[in-house]
């Protein structure tokens, strides 16, 4: 199946993928910061829809998630937001959410809306492979989203080729077992699993996330890996400067 992920991974560089959470830190921010994460060289873009109880999610996240609620983003707010963006933006967009706000739009109607958007692939941490597989498969497949799931360092070696099987784009290895934007740089366990993970020779590239936050940590994670994602480090970048700075951080990444 292409779409604009797959597209994108077959490009010959290191993705940079930023997350942001929808409705922060201003309810309308949204559509300006995706446009000016592409315009500024990004290639891939995570949507955070804002969840109350976000289990993998480190305190800035968190934070974040709690300020967007209060500033009334819902799922049905980001739709209307985003019904436009493909008239103005071409690199992948991808939505991280949980699943319990999308349980409650309807699972059809939410894969829909995504299709009528443009929405390339959904990210649900707390999604389970073989929910996925038995419920959920052919109504992500019949709109065209990629199911992108998550592996750690204490995944086991059957359970990431499972994972590999069932994908059709990038799988998120997550850098490790903390939740996220809490490391700073890379130890030797991290360094390792990352090897471990490019001997496997898995059909899908991997994309890093959790942990990123610089120039140093993004070539750390891609040395072996397609790509990046930054999320907590990008968000105190928006608290402490502003929506109008994001040129500014895109640069000190690469």
């Amino acid at each position: 199946m292409s779409n604009r992920i797959t597209s994108k991974l077959k490009e010959d560089k290191k993705l940079l993928s930023i997350y942001f959470t929808a409705g922060y830190p201003s309810l309308n921010n949204t559509v300006k910061i995706i446009e000016d994460l592409e315009n500024n060289g990004v290639d891939m873009i995570e949507i955070g829809l804002p969840f109350s109880d976000p289990l993998a999610d480190g305190p800035t996240i968190q934070e974040s998630s709690t300020a967007a609620l209060k500033n009334g983003m819902t799922t049905e707010i980001l739709f209307s937001q985003l019904k436009d963006i493909r008239k103005t933006v071409s690199i992948p967009l991808i939505i991280m959410g949980y699943f319990n706000p999308m349980l409650q739009y309807g699972v059809e109607a939410f894969c829909k809306k995504c299709q009528e958007i443009g929405i390339d692939g959904l990210i649900l941490p707390d999604l389970p492979l073989d929910a996925y597989q038995e419920e959920y498969e052919e109504i992500f497949k019949k709109h065209g989203l990629l199911n992108v799931f998550l592996i750690t360092p204490q995944t086991s070696d059957d359970r990431i080729h499972q994972i590999d099987n069932a994908s059709n784009g990038f799988i998120y290895m997550v850098s490790s077992a903390s939740v996220t934007g809490s490391k700073s740089g890379f130890g030797q366990e991290q360094e390792s699993y990352f090897e471990r993970i490019a001997k496997m020779n898995l059909k899908n590239p991997q994309i890093v996330g959790f942990g990123i936050k610089d120039e140093e940590t993004f070539k750390q994670a891609t040395k072996t890996a397609k790509g990046a994602i930054i999320g907590s480090a990008f968000i105190k970048h928006l608290t402490a400067n502003g929506v109008d700075s994001i040129s500014e951080f895109v640069n000190t990444i690469r």
